[in-house]
């Protein structure tokens, strides 16, 4: 059972989260949870401030939340245990604030000790959550999880390594087995040396995934504001509904193009163990949400979900050298392999290929490069949107259906039949909200209009 930031926001949120997992304890859980909403933010932006040269201001500005830890404790925990939370944070701190010192002393970049202060956010959370479990009856042991996630020392985005399905399996096992519930922090990990690491932004989810998979769980619970996967970004289509199941393929294209219930990387373990993941409402335990299971069934329009990804910047590369070679390709992607960033769509014509990036900070290093290949052309703020279904590239009519909803729009890079599930394509990110009304209209609404239509039908010649 993996609980976000948003999930573990204040008092209330934690004694709701108490009460889920006593409805599942019956189930042997282990519990993992994020840092508490706006924490992980705050502490990325400390290390700025230190090495900006100000490490009291860096420490400083972490107050609010480590206080917010102290409150939370006083309002839900009695003396001793509120006292060994306060006691945690105040060592927190002073560790914190050492860190800030050294980087502050030495202002450069300093990765691994980025990441042994953004860790401090899920060791605090999940010490907090395991004496609240506590508190609530529940045998619940904190575990540092950095004795079970093993990773390389690729710092800020760490890769779990082979190891942790062992490490975690002898830390977690003999707990589960006793009858206890494990609690441990998302998000971090650690090198063969011991050296803190993290596992990139949302990796709360991953880490849920690699305990899952290490202990052959019945179901990974992944559980968040929103009432499992939605047909949309609820924050553009207000009436987005929930999708009652998703395959593995169609949750992690999702995934990946933007849809910010899951990480893209929380699949993969899943489905190595072909374990059931489910994404569930913490405000709204009652609802069902989303199962993500192997194979679904096609939607009756085959359109499951839209999924956008904004901030994409689209390079150009054009040459004449292109026309009939070979080798051309493999020089330009092993550009960006060198600089470590990833492409997310592409599309080739005789002489010119054209991709995505979602991360466009190395391109000032890149450019020169590609430069050297041919004539280069940068488009920024544009947005990835994905038309996401099972039997997609199967059912005639839905490219047609996506691009005359949308015919008024510049529509660029399109790709299908690169995936049997996904439609993809490129606009201007100022005219993507209404691309995305559009087309949900067009799949979900009108659909539902048309059932609601076809059942008062039947009732009247009933």
């Amino acid at each position: 059972m993996k609980f976000g930031g948003t999930s573990v926001e204040d008092s209330a949120a934690f004694r709701n989260v108490a009460r889920i997992v006593h409805t599942g304890a019956g189930a042997r859980p282990v519990v993992v949870v994020s840092a508490i909403g706006g924490l992980t933010n705050a502490l990325l932006s400390s290390v700025e401030i230190a090495i900006a040269g100000d490490a009291r201001a860096a420490t400083k500005s972490l107050d609010i939340y480590l206080e917010r830890h102290v409150a939370i404790a006083n309002d839900l925990l009695r003396d001793e245990s509120c006292t060994s939370v306060e006691s945690a944070v105040a060592d927190a701190r002073c560790e914190i604030r050492q860190l800030h010192k050294i980087i502050a002393a030495h202002p450069v970049t300093h990765p691994p000790l980025q990441d042994e202060i953004v860790a401090y956010g899920e060791q605090l959370s999940s010490q907090l959550l395991a004496a609240v479990l506590r508190e609530n009856g529940l045998p619940a042991r904190y575990v540092d999880a950095r004795r079970c996630i093993k990773t390389d020392d690729n710092y800020g985005s760490a890769a779990p390594l082979p190891e942790t399905q062992r490490a975690t399996h002898v830390e977690l096992v003999p707990l589960i087995e006793a009858g206890e519930i494990p609690v441990l922090g998302g998000f971090i990990g650690s090198t063969a040396k011991g050296v803190t690491t993290t596992l990139g932004r949302g990796g709360s989810d991953f880490t849920a995934a690699l305990v899952g998979a290490a202990l052959a769980a019945r179901e990974i619970q992944v559980w968040t504001d929103v009432s499992g996967v939605l047909t949309a970004d609820p924050r553009i289509v207000a009436n987005a509904r929930t999708i009652p199941v998703l395959s593995y393929q169609e949750a992690a294209e999702l995934a990946y193009f933007g849809a910010k219930v899951l990480h893209p990387k929380t699949i993969q373990p899943a489905i190595e163990r072909n374990i059931p993941v489910r994404v569930c409402n913490s405000r709204a335990p009652e609802e069902r949400g989303t199962l993500i299971v192997a194979e679904s069934e096609a939607a009756p329009q085959t359109v499951k979900a839209i999924a956008h990804k904004n901030g994409i910047t689209t390079v150009q590369v054009s040459s004449a050298r292109m026309l009939g070679a070979y080798g051309f390709l493999r020089a330009l992607f092993e550009i960006f392999e060198r600089h470590r960033t990833a492409v997310d769509v592409v599309t080739t014509s005789e002489v010119s290929v054209s991709l995505s990036l979602d991360d466009a900070g190395t391109l000032p290093m890149i450019v020169p490069e590609l430069e050297r290949l041919g004539a280069v052309e940068l488009e920024e703020r544009r947005t990835i949107i994905s038309v996401i279904g099972e039997g997609l590239r199967n059912t005639p009519g839905i490219a047609a259906r996506v691009f005359s909803t949308i015919s008024d729009i510049n529509v660029s890079m399109i790709s299908v039949g690169a995936s049997s599930i996904n439609l993809t394509f490129m606009v201007d990110e100022p005219r993507a909200p209404e691309a995305i009304r559009r087309l949900h209209r067009v799949f979900f609404e009108a659909e539902a209009s048309e059932n609601r239509i076809d059942r008062a039908v039947e009732e009247v010649l009933a």
